[in-house]
């Protein structure tokens, strides 16, 4: 029996696929609409499952193409995050079979395919879990200076088993240890959904963060990305509430915030503690925002403004995260700047053992601090300059 998915994410599609095929279909998928109407025909499907929000020809235009002009009775089933009534009560006028809504899970997915069009005649035995198909793609960058020892791989590919619409791409930022040769075993069979992005020569956190944001920007089917430590002190469960606070908002970043506050997780060194109060204290003078916590390692962005925060090349190693923020408010403007940034407290977050950032660097800091305040300065005067040329 086969079947033909259409959605013009492929971080969706892969799951779906690998999930029908070891229940006995045959499946073919397509991540463009109009291709798809050529596949319709040569694959000759038992069932169409298709997305309604597509770029060029839509899914309703698909349903329209088989039930009008091709006047066919091919079962179809819509899997998507449109929730829409009138798109929906559309659908089903055009003679769709099923409707179903993103963010599902396989199980139900499987189960409704069954219902539909019947269960394959070799059947395999297939095991239940709690894989959801999600509405958005996230890209994650992790950027890897000597992480042979600390990575935790097993947990990375445990979480993009089970979070479907996740792409990791781990930098490597010239290690020298095994890190890249432990990279590249972590992502053998996972290509889809791990990306390894290696720079020969080490340039330090921010450049890797940068190259790795700019890369996966490139990837037409995600919808965000960000940015996460490769130690895990944040988990990738609290990650994925900063994915789902975007998602639902019109903010266009959403920054971890390290914040102790009752039923959190938090631990800091009592000495970095002190020191973290001094330099967010330096920070917001220069920001000019309220922010409790730039430093986590944990951010995740729309894609529209990717290009603002990371076109050009950080001026300092290590506190790029208050770079990007003032990029953002020379850009917008201060006022708009603040209401496209949310800080969100998080529920774990640990020092973790082996931390690059010495005390000694922290003290560095300060003066990292001071060359920014100095150098956006100069790029907010020559940014009202033009401003004022333009309105002359």
């Amino acid at each position: 029996m086969k079947v033909l998915a259409i959605d013009d994410q492929q971080l969706v599609l892969l799951p779906l696929q690998k999930r029908l095929v070891e229940l006995g279909y045959e499946v073919e998928i397509e991540t463009d609409a109009t291709k798809g109407l050529e596949l319709y025909e040569a694959f000759q499907p038992d069932l169409v499952i298709v997305d309604i929000n597509m770029p060029g020809l839509s899914g309703l235009d698909f349903v329209k193409h088989i039930r009008l002009t091709k006047n066919a009775q091919t079962p179809i089933m819509v899997l998507s995050g449109n929730t829409r009534d009138e798109t929906i009560t559309e659908g089903f006028e055009l003679g769709i079979n099923d409707y179903m809504k993103k963010p599902l899970s396989l199980n139900e997915i499987s189960a409704r395919v069954k219902r539909l069009i019947g269960a394959p005649e070799t059947q395999h035995t297939v095991a239940h879990n709690d894989v959801m198909i999600q509405e958005r793609c996230v890209g994650v960058v992790i950027p890897c200076y000597n992480e042979e020892e600390r990575l935790f791989s097993d947990e990375f590919i445990s979480y993009i088993d089970k979070h479907t619409g996740y792409h990791l791409c781990f930098v490597n930022d010239g290690s020298k240890d095994n890190t890249l040769e432990l990279l590249y075993k972590l992502q053998k069979g996972r290509e889809d959904f791990i990306t390894v992005y290696n720079c020969e020569k080490n340039g330090g956190k921010a450049e890797a963060v940068r190259l790795g944001m700019l890369h996966m920007a490139q990837k037409e089917d995600l919808d965000y990305i960000g940015f996460l430590d490769a130690d895990l002190s944040t988990d990738l469960s609290d990650f994925d509430d900063l994915v789902k606070t975007i998602e639902n908002s019109d903010f266009k970043i959403v920054s971890g915030s390290r914040i102790s506050r009752m039923g959190a997780n938090i631990t800091k060194e009592s000495a970095r503690k002190i020191i973290s109060l001094t330099i967010n204290f330096i920070i917001r003078k220069i920001l000019k925002m309220d922010f409790k916590d730039t430093q986590c390692g944990a951010k995740i962005f729309s894609k529209d403004v990717i290009e603002i925060a990371f076109g050009e090349k950080f001026v300092t190693q290590w506190i790029f995260d208050v770079e990007i923020f003032k990029r953002m408010s020379i850009h917008f403007g201060l006022k708009k700047a603040k209401a496209m940034l949310c800080e969100q407290p998080l529920k774990r977050w640990i020092h973790a053992d082996g931390s690059k950032l010495s005390m000694k660097d922290s003290v560095k800091i300060v003066g990292q601090l001071a060359q920014i305040a100095w150098v956006y300065r100069s790029k907010n005067t020559a940014n009202k300059s033009t401003e004022n040329l333009e309105i002359a």
